[in-house]
């Protein structure tokens, strides 16, 4: 406490308004593998729209049903967290984007006023510019295609192409022509200046036109138009007569060969491996898988759209000359600071080195590289009879990535191995690692999950190593089945004994209060498939124990009539009659069988768990009220760390434990509780070795699993009140 040394009032404030955090008990981990998505990440899902687009669709090709469990028990659940398997065959589907030039024509950088004293022109200059784009589409519709006139005002004292500028614009994007001039930090130019078209390749296209009333002269260097390194320097003479165009050129679009040590190419590739980014058609004729097509916009700058399943999901505009502008600055280089959700960027091909990530070979190779060959066609004449064509490997470094049509991603695999045991090893993943990989990710107390599965899946390794972690962890269930088409009921028995003799052979009996079994399968119709599939029946249990959370308690039955109807299924594997269920959940077995009832439908109708031994935890409502009592706890009362250890700290952990326990109480969940904190649990010893002891004995709430009515037959003279 502080101390006050003078007059004064002041203030302490205390929070002891302790009481328990309320927790999701409905938090469902799933493992499995599919065809995208983030891998070896426990990654939330939220509704069925969110698990499609991140991890793909479900499909018979994949292997296990770990897509189809999660869409199932999404319908009763917004919490399930997937975890993506994969083995190191898992590649990204990617495309490779040629990098082409856009057409530029070269502008004077000297004065205007100045060739006005050398040419005497006193009247505007007229150009007529047409852009054409990498289809040979024109993109100007005035003077019946031929393109827009600039009307520039030559007597100035700036130069031609601050002239041009202040008449045309800089930015490319809504004119697709542009002027650019060496004072220009986004065009890096290294020339006094240029007219650029706005779009690249092979089919772009730059055509300018000194139109009537203009005076031009090739032979003196004339004052607007000059070749960027023209091949020669004497067209010859033309001037401008009434009604013809005075002179023109042409300069036609190309794109970077790929093939030469020195060229290069920009490879995209999904963020995540898997065939499901691969753009595609399905049999109906859909798009399916990603893809991306370009559009070239203002000088370097370019527009990436990704497309999935055909319809435009992300935008993204980029250039090639400013650093922060190169795509992967403005998607990303992977899963960190993700941007698209879909693509990520900084990988650079060469035939030198098909490997190359260094940006500063991308912009360097950008800067040297020649970016032609140009056709340049120049007219002049009366006219324009007179014409000269030649080419040239000059250009300005008005590189962009170009595109012709959507380019599909291909050659994405999803890691799925070819053999049983690669499979197994990838589900199950490994502790060691950093981050934890397979089910391990599971492994994680901020996750908060409170069913575990990998539905689809009977390998007795996978299965065991899935108990094992929820007894680990002690913070799930852990759900399990027989294989589907084990045969028989006496075939399921021994398989969960690790007797059988299938080719899923289990060698070891399941005995764990952390696991549950159960079985047979059951027929489900698949949207995706479109057609009727038969479902592991662990899909269904976290299923109903997510709607038992949502309609009672963690602490009620996810079984019967009331909370373990099954209303989508249409058909077990397997019809039960009395007998077989009585020798699947008594004798020392454990399996909870789904029974096709005549009027009911099909029924979850046992909640044992793989206990053995006859105690309360062979019951799942009551394992299931001990993982929540034991988060709940852990949760509460860390708090409580480093406080003193004396009767003042243990009577503040009784005051939050003791009201948690009575609403569990008045909510059915446990009959009568008592919870000692105080010199008995905490002997000198104890204090001794800085330990707190709190004992809490529990009387869980039993379920009715059978419910008896004796029924007996009297005399008429019996009197009933006596009996």
């Amino acid at each position: 406490m502080p101390n006050y040394l003078s007059p004064g009032v002041y203030t302490v404030e205390k929070d002891i308004s302790d009481f328990t955090p309320s927790i999701n008990t409905s938090i469902v981990g799933i493992v499995g593998f599919a065809s995208k998505g983030p891998v070896n990440k426990a990654t939330l899902i939220t509704d069925q729209e969110s698990l499609v687009r991140v991890f793909g669709q479900p499909s018979e090709a994949i292997n296990g049903q770990g897509l189809e469990g999660a869409i199932e028990i999404l319908e009763q659940t917004n919490s399930v967290y997937f975890v993506r398997c994969a083995d190191s065959t898992a590649l990204d589907a990617s495309a490779t984007i040629s990098i082409g030039s856009c057409p530029a024509i070269a502008v004077s950088g000297q004065a205007s006023n100045d060739a006005v004293s050398r040419f005497g022109i006193e009247e505007p200059v007229t150009l007529r510019i047409q852009v054409k784009d990498s289809q040979g589409v024109p993109k100007f519709s005035e003077n019946a295609g031929q393109g827009r006139d600039f009307v520039v005002n030559v007597p100035t004292a700036v130069s031609q192409s601050a002239a041009l500028r202040s008449v045309i614009g800089g930015a490319l994007d809504s004119d697709h022509v542009g002027v650019f001039d060496a004072g220009d930090s986004t065009a890096n130019l290294g020339l006094s200046g240029a007219i650029v078209g706005g779009y690249a390749g092979s089919g772009a296209s730059l055509h300018v036109s000194a139109c009537s009333g203009t005076t031009f002269d090739v032979t003196k260097n004339a004052p607007i138009l000059a070749l960027i390194n023209p091949v020669s320097t004497t067209f010859g003479a033309g001037y401008g007569a009434s009604g013809a165009f005075a002179s023109s050129i042409d300069m036609g679009g190309s794109q970077i060969l790929s093939t030469g040590t020195n060229s290069i190419a920009y490879l995209l590739e999904s963020l995540n491996p898997g065939a499901g980014y691969n753009g595609g058609t399905r049999a109906n004729g859909d798009a399916s898988g990603n893809s991306i097509t370009l559009d070239s916009v203002g000088s370097q700058n370019f527009v990436v759209q990704v497309n999935d399943q055909g319809v435009a999901l992300e935008t993204f505009k980029a250039s090639l000359v400013a650093s922060g502008a190169f795509l992967e600055y403005v998607i990303n280089t992977g899963e960190t600071n993700v941007v698209s959700r879909v693509v990520k960027g900084n990988i650079v091909k060469d035939d030198s080195d098909a490997s190359v990530t260094a940006l500063s070979h991308f912009s360097n190779a950008l800067g040297s590289l020649a970016t032609g060959p140009f056709s340049v066609t120049f007219k002049h004449g009366a006219g324009l009879t007179n014409t000269q064509t030649s080419l040239t490997d000059s250009g300005g470094r008005f590189n962009k990535l170009v595109g012709t049509a959507s380019e599909p991603l291909e050659g994405g695999t999803n890691g799925i191995s070819d053999t049983e045991a690669g499979r197994t090893t990838a589900l199950i993943g490994s502790q060691a690692e950093d981050p934890k990989t397979g089910m391990q990710a599971l492994d994680d107390p901020v996750l908060n999950v409170g069913v575990a599965l990998v539905p689809g899946i009977s390998t007795q390794a996978v299965q065991n190593e899935l108990i094992s972690l929820a007894e680990r962890t002690q913070a799930m269930m852990a759900l399990v089945s027989p294989p589907y088409a084990v045969g028989t009921v006496q075939d399921a028995i021994d398989w969960s004994n690790g007797q059988s003799s299938t080719t899923d052979s289990r060698t070891t009996a399941i005995n764990s209060s952390y696991a549950a079994i159960y079985w047979p399968w059951v027929k489900v119709f698949s949207t995706f498939d479109g057609l009727d599939r038969f479902y592991d029946p662990t899909i269904f249990a976290a299923r109903q124990m997510a709607y038992t959370d949502a309609v009672s308690d963690t602490w009620f039955a996810p079984a019967g009539f009331q909370r373990g109807r099954l209303t989508k299924p249409t058909e077990v594997e397997v019809k039960l009659n009395q007998g077989d269920r009585d020798s699947l959940y008594s004798g020392g077995n454990a399996i909870n069988p789904i029974v096709a009832f005549p009027q009911q439908g099909l029924t979850i109708f046992g909640q044992r768990t793989a206990q053995r031994e006859p105690t309360a935890l062979d019951r799942i409502n009551v394992r299931r009220l001990l993982i929540y009592v034991r988060k709940v706890l852990l949760g509460a009362t860390q708090r409580f760390v480093f406080e003193p250890n004396d009767e003042f700290t243990w009577s503040q952990i009784e005051g939050v434990v003791n009201p948690f326990l009575d609403d569990i109480r008045r909510r059915r969940g446990i009959t009568e509780f008592r919870v000692v904190c105080d010199e008995t649990t905490n002997t000198p010893l104890r204090v001794d070795r800085n330990e707190l002891w709190t004992k809490v004995l529990l009387k869980p709430t039993k379920t009715a699993e059978v419910i008896v009515f004796e029924i007996n037959l009297t005399n008429q003279s019996a009197d009933l009140g006596t009996l």
